[in-house]
């Protein structure tokens, strides 16, 4: 392994692009939380760990673009996966056409409902973990990630990519959101009039928190 180059450091795991094997590459790392038993710190790295390298193949095997996982190495917590050298959607979406942010979001949600029908949610659906790479879209990072069919669980997925939209996408978030559920609908049939039920408990949950503070 040559130099490493920190792209990313956040609250549970520090990025690093690498070249391994001759091939450019991502080290993803997770943190030690010193205020966390030792035991048990490293059990929830380690299993967190294992997990999102499974979820990522998991989903590739599912149609859905990720990074190709190349070593897991529990013991110091990290895995090293693809690089790809694309551009988060983040970055874009303020450039595109409504047709184009229709388009683009419906197949967002032919993504995240194959993830779904195959028992797997993000966690963490947002622009900045989606990467478009030569016409194709990855979604990246699915260190929440976890294996459920559950209604909730679901739920919550398709309820923080609304959120997402309206927080980092206002003018736009109502065309981005319809073209997502015109999409997950495609792949989730009759399934999704229970899951968006929940996600409109859901937001008016959050709505009663935030307005009893």
């Amino acid at each position: 392994m040559e130099k490493m180059t920190l792209i990313k450091k956040g609250a549970e795991a520090e990025l690093y692009r690498i070249t391994w094997m001759g091939r450019d590459s991502v080290l993803k790392r997770r943190i030690k939380k010193v205020y966390r038993n030792p035991d048990l710190d490293l059990y929830i790295r380690t299993t967190r760990t294992s997990l999102e390298a499974k979820l990522l193949s998991e989903a590739r095997r599912l149609g859905v673009p990720t990074p190709i996982v190349y070593s897991i190495d529990l013991k110091n917590t990290e895995i090293i996966m693809s690089f790809i050298p694309g551009v988060p959607l983040k970055k874009i979406i303020p450039n595109m056409e409504r047709k184009t942010l229709h388009e683009t979001f419906s197949l967002v949600g032919s993504l995240v409902g194959r993830l779904h029908k195959g028992g797997i949610v993000h966690g963490d659906l947002t622009t900045s973990n989606m990467i478009l790479k030569d016409g194709v879209l990855f979604l990246i990072d699915f260190g929440l990630g976890d294996h459920t069919f559950d209604l909730e669980a679901r739920g919550v997925d398709i309820h923080l990519m609304r959120r997402a939209l309206e927080s980092s996408h206002h003018e736009v978030s109502k065309w981005a959101y319809d073209g997502f559920i015109s999409g997950y609908e495609k792949i989730m049939g009759d399934e999704i009039k229970d899951i968006l039920r929940r996600v409109n408990e859901i937001r008016r949950r959050g709505r009663y928190v935030e307005g009893g503070r």
